[in-house]
């Protein structure tokens, strides 16, 4: 790399193994860019331990995904130092908290406490980086920031690790496989794939792998029926390879807000496995679709029953299916869009 190559210093207690930040850092590598993390011992004290430890003025301050806690003080210190400063949120805490666990009402002091405490998080930052165009408008109406400062990157797949693979010939009498990968969620409501995997009377075996606060309600409900088997999670590394001995791949059902705006990483990780993915509708996703993309009705059992038994029963119209999924993960979601995305964040504010 070169000697006159731009920095970014990287700012907060991120996890830099999630797979949203290893992604960006790779692009941010692959665009020439000198990776310097500075990970405080404490948020609140961060620009202090800056100062006392004597971080090299970079080009560009980063602050990644999930690290509201840490924009305080990597603004201060982003400020005084003249550096631009862009936040790659991910979430919103407030919507988290108000819209998708309820804890508090959205005309509650509480609610309106933490609206108020995370808008002012948002506008320390010089740009915001959403994972959609819901999410970026989201952003825009809930913390009255600017369209123009919200820029839209996607969160994609290791490319490396998640690469197509060839369906396991099957005869059409054996059963196809149904995966669900996840953390037993409310946003993705595995509950309806177990009510769907009762109604649905095809050749299918459903399978949902992970642990989370759903799964022992979910097994309870699975109870007697053969079809429906649990596994427990896997490594990150391993999953490729188990979501390629399935057929399709399900995304998530929750009837939240968030959950219409979020693609998950599941949904990125089948799609460029180049596997057929069922999930609820959305606007998050690109047009045109495609037909490597089912969507169905948020929350509706039935449909996701009734979406899995033409599959199963035209087992030859699946490659086909899956080569679609991986062609509109390339046009949309590819290392290659992403650089691209994040190449044009980076030349704006640079040019401030």
């Amino acid at each position: 790399m070169s000697e006159t190559a731009k920095t970014v210093v990287w700012w907060g207690r991120f996890d830099p193994n999630y797979s949203r930040n290893r992604i960006l850092r790779q692009a941010f590598t692959a665009l020439g860019w000198r990776i310097t993390d500075f990970r405080p011992h404490v948020s609140s004290l961060g620009d202090l331990e800056a100062t006392i430890t004597g971080i090299k003025k970079p080009d560009l301050l980063w602050l990644p995904a999930f690290r509201q806690r840490d924009m305080i003080t990597a603004a201060r210190w982003a400020r005084r130092h003249d550096v631009p400063l862009i936040f790659d949120p991910m979430i919103s805490a407030y919507d988290k908290q108000v819209f998708e666990r309820q804890k508090f009402a959205e005309e509650s002091p509480k609610a309106v406490r933490l609206l108020e405490k995370e808008r002012a998080i948002f506008s320390c930052a010089d740009q915001i980086i959403a994972d959609t165009e819901g999410h970026a408008d989201f952003f825009a109406q809930t913390f009255d920031i600017a369209s123009k400062n919200i820029h839209v990157i996607a969160v994609g797949a290791e490319e490396s690790l998640f690469a197509p693979a060839p369906l396991t010939k099957k005869s059409q009498q054996e059963p196809l496989e149904v995966l669900f990968f996840g953390s037993f969620i409310g946003l993705q409501a595995p509950e309806v794939i177990i009510e769907a995997a009762k109604l649905c009377d095809a050749p299918v075996r459903w399978t949902l792998l992970g642990d989370g606060p759903l799964k022992p309600a979910c097994e309870a409900a699975a109870a007697g029926h053969a079809n429906i088997t649990f596994e427990d999670y896997l490594s990150y590394e391993e999953l490729p390879a188990r979501i390629h001995k399935a057929e399709i791949l399900l995304g998530v059902f929750g009837t939240t807000d968030k959950a219409a705006r979020v693609i998950p990483n599941k949904v990125y990780q089948a799609l460029a496995c180049g596997r057929t993915v069922i999930t609820r509708e959305s606007t998050a996703y690109p047009e045109p679709k495609s037909e490597g993309l089912i969507e169905i009705p948020a929350g509706d059992a039935k449909a996701l029953a009734g979406s899995i038994k033409p599959l199963a029963l035209a087992h030859d119209r699946l490659e086909a299916r899956g080569a679609a999924a991986r062609s509109y993960y390339e046009q949309h979601f590819s290392l290659k869009t992403i650089h691209g995305q994040l190449a044009a964040v980076l030349e704006e504010v640079s040019g401030r």
